[in-house]
């Protein structure tokens, strides 16, 4: 199981679109809205390592309204 954490900047009032958006998409598990230097995070969990680069690459990424997001993939065996 490969696990991430997607911090998301987004642009101002489109959080509540953006969040929707993030939970249609397989793999994302939780998405929450957090006050500090980032707007979303989105916890995310498939089979593959793979699977997750491309849903990260082709479909969080291409969301509209995100402009920038920074991941951190877990590391196997100490998630």
């Amino acid at each position: 199981m490969s696990k991430a954490f997607v911090l998301i900047n987004c642009e101002l009032g489109s959080e509540k679109q953006v969040i929707s958006d993030l939970k249609t998409i397989d793999c994302v598990k939780k998405v929450n809205g957090v006050f500090g230097t980032f707007d979303i995070l989105a916890d995310l969990e498939c089979d593959r390592l793979e699977e997750l680069r491309q849903i990260i690459i082709s479909k969080i990424r291409r969301i509209d309204n995100i402009r920038s997001t920074k991941t951190l993939m877990g590391i196997n065996g100490q998630c």
